[in-house]
């Protein structure tokens, strides 16, 4: 372990006071761009980090914004941090991101880390949280975003899609295109409540047209190309004469489509396909499958201005879901 470097080291590297050093590695505007790059290039070379903590005790605020997904396992939050990073890149904030598992327990102790750094923000992915953790949001001193959703109560500000509303579109989309004996693989995690409500929307958009789901068949756990395989497999050899799928992600599309070709079905002849979330995998097929663009980048664009603006007002910014048919219906 080498000798620990404190900020008088770099000052009298620098040939400059501590506060000097200390306000020119914080970008304070009363330090000349001069003494700031020298002071800067000091602590690169030497691989001096500062004492973030006691900046922290003294201001009551870290230049952090906590960022709170279910999951990396795909790219679809890591989409919305990106859109987030974008934003932020030119700023003093960056983000921290806790993961937590599509458990509101984990999430609320999440949540409570996070707060307890005294955050410049944070990001919450979806509407439903523990009730300490909504009072932890609304007694929190920072911008408080919740993001991807917009179906609910939010406990401030909230940028995202009607799910419903996805559920719906699709639903209408795939009717319209002459489908009847309709088919439905998604998620039973009891707390991934977005795909549940999409689910509603399109059981209510198919009732209103007399129009039953054929069959269903419902998963635990992550999605997967290879389960996406393996259960339109299953599903098919339970009812052979279903004309269209509907998935609650496209990860799970996809294998549906790699059982197709697999089994020599035609796609959308012989069988349509549907998911959800227009993700950049399906860049890579043979034809486009058919999705609904929940604009992910877009949300964590504008949930990383709310907390730079920190308006004062709750503020809610609803963005529009677009089904999109793709060659797959």
């Amino acid at each position: 372990m080498g000798k620990k470097l404190l900020l008088k080291d770099i000052a009298n590297l620098a040939g400059v006071s501590e506060m000097t050093a200390s306000r020119a590695l914080r970008g304070a505007p009363d330090v000349s761009q001069r003494t700031r790059e020298k002071v800067e290039q000091i602590a690169k070379d030497v691989g001096y980090v500062p004492n973030r903590i006691a900046g922290a005790l003294a201001s009551n605020k870290v230049n952090l914004v906590g960022v709170v997904v279910p999951s990396l396992n795909s790219s679809v939050f890591p989409e919305v941090l990106s859109g987030i990073s974008s934003k932020l890149k030119d700023t003093p904030l960056k983000p921290v991101i806790g993961v937590t598992a599509y458990d509101l327990e984990e999430e609320e102790e999440v949540i409570r880390e996070m707060l307890s750094w005294r955050p410049a923000g944070i990001v919450v992915a979806g509407l439903e949280h523990t009730e300490a953790a909504r009072k932890m949001m609304a007694n929190a001193d920072c911008p408080v975003v919740e993001v991807m959703d917009v179906d609910g109560d939010p406990v401030r500000h909230c940028v995202g899609i009607s799910h419903l509303a996805a559920g719906r579109a699709m639903a209408r989309t795939i009717l319209d295109a002459g489908y009847k004996r309709i088919g439905f693989i998604g998620t039973k995690m009891p707390q991934d409540f977005r795909a549940e409500k999409r689910l509603t929307g399109f059981l209510e958009e198919l009732e209103k047209a007399g129009v039953s789901l054929a069959d269903q068949e419902l998963y635990s756990g992550a999605s997967s190309i290879e389960n996406g395989h393996l259960l339109t497999k299953e599903l098919l050899a339970r009812t052979p004469d279903l004309d269209c799928l509907y998935f609650s992600s496209d990860v799970m599309s996809v294998g549906a489509y790699m059982h197709c070709v697999a089994a020599g079905l035609s796609v959308p002849d012989e069988l349509a396909l549907a998911g959800f979330n227009n993700l950049n995998l399906l860049r890579g097929l043979p034809i486009k499958l058919a999705t609904t663009d929940a604009h992910r980048f877009a949300i964590g664009e504008a949930a990383a201005d709310i907390i730079l603006d920190a308006p004062k007002a709750a503020k809610l910014v609803q963005l529009e879901p677009e089904a999109i048919r793709g060659q797959s219906l």
